[in-house]
């Protein structure tokens, strides 16, 4: 299996939505469906690790597929947007490299 970019994704994700005439959803339907994915990412987590086990008629969803469906979402807002994940990311990146550079312990550091 090949590896792919965020550049690939979003490229990739844009000749699906492309192919319709609806087009990207509104920005805000997107935060709609992105709270709606979190929402079944986060009940998948709570079956796979916490205390509430699946009812038997449930379906048979996975920790795996509910990421996808939340990574499918953030690239459609981001292409809606005409935002570079990839440059987001960087600048992110950029962020928690200077302003969080001390805030956690190192796995390199000599602990007393």
């Amino acid at each position: 299996m090949s590896q792919k970019s965020l550049s690939d994704i979003q490229r990739e994700v844009d000749a699906y939505i492309s192919q319709f005439k609806e087009g990207y959803f509104s920005p805000l339907a997107l935060l709609a469906r992105m709270t709606e994915e979190v929402g079944e990412l986060a009940r998948e987590v709570n079956h796979y690790y916490g205390e509430k086990p699946k009812k038997p008629d449930e379906a048979d969803n996975s920790i795996e597929m509910e990421l996808g469906d939340c990574l499918f979402i953030l690239n459609c807002f981001a292409n809606s947007l005409g935002i570079d994940l990839t440059e987001a990311h960087d600048k992110v990146m950029h962020k928690f490299n200077t302003r969080d550079a001390d805030r956690w312990t190192r796995k390199d550091e000599q602990t007393d």
